[in-house]
């Protein structure tokens, strides 16, 4: 689940002081069902992950805190190498190869990032991003149960990454694990949640949330997609000189 991804998104329009906003109207044939699963989801966050992750960040020590961030970041580094390697970006790949065995092993399995310390920055790429750097149009929104925001080939992206994580393989190769995964999972979930915090107002305080969220959303992918860097005709419109 990523319930957190519909404050996450919010908190980089604010933050991304020189990204501009995409059309206003994007793709959204199904925004009543849209709107819906936006209400759904907020409503789960509200009563379900925003007060669990709260009491989290209350009892636990801010080193524990950043480990837990730290070591889930560097289970998502294969995800950003292999996709790395599909979008032709073979010195970034090796650089986040590096970090990955850095941190794995210096780092205590990846609760320290001592790559970071050492030169080595952390990218993120995955295979929407990957999909996008061939020309693969973003199909229509979809704000998903649960998981928030997406379109059409994010949703193909997400499940292909799926198989670079290498959680999917602990769970994989011994069901007696199962347990190891899920629990890491909601850990996550939770541990991200916390870092949200603060783009909570940036929701409450929209005029329409769902079309903030939206537009947030697609503007990030835009930017990932893009490397920071979108053609100004897809930030402006066709009709940009």
């Amino acid at each position: 689940m990523n319930l957190l991804r519909i404050a996450a998104l919010s908190a980089a329009v604010a933050l991304s002081a020189c990204a501009t906003l995409p059309p206003d109207d994007p793709a959204d044939p199904l925004e009543p069902f849209n709107r819906a699963m936006f209400s759904f989801n907020l409503k789960a966050d509200r009563y379900v992950l925003k007060p669990v992750a709260k009491g989290y960040d209350a009892v636990t020590p801010t080193f524990a805190k950043r480990s837990v961030i730290n070591f889930f970041s560097n289970l998502g580094e294969p995800i950003t190498i292999v996709n790395g390697v599909l979008q032709g970006k073979f010195k970034q790949a090796s650089s986040d190869t590096g970090r990955f065995l850095l941190n794995s092993t210096a780092g205590f399995a990846g609760l320290m990032d001592v790559a970071s310390k050492s030169g080595l920055p952390l990218h993120s790429e995955d295979f929407g991003q990957t999909l996008g750097y061939y020309g693969v149009g973003t199909g229509i929104y979809l704000m998903l149960p649960l998981l928030g925001p997406s379109n059409g080939r994010d949703l193909i992206g997400r499940g292909a990454d799926y198989f670079t994580n290498p959680l999917y393989y602990v769970q994989a190769n011994n069901e007696d694990l199962d347990l190891v995964f899920y629990g890491s999972t909601a850990l996550n979930l939770i541990s991200t949640r916390t870092q949200f915090f603060s783009a909570d107002s940036l929701i409450e305080g929209a005029l329409d949330p769902y079309i903030f969220v939206r537009t947030a959303y697609l503007q990030n992918r835009l930017n990932k997609v893009y490397d920071g860097n979108p053609p100004r005709a897809l930030l402006y419109g066709d009709d940009y000189e």
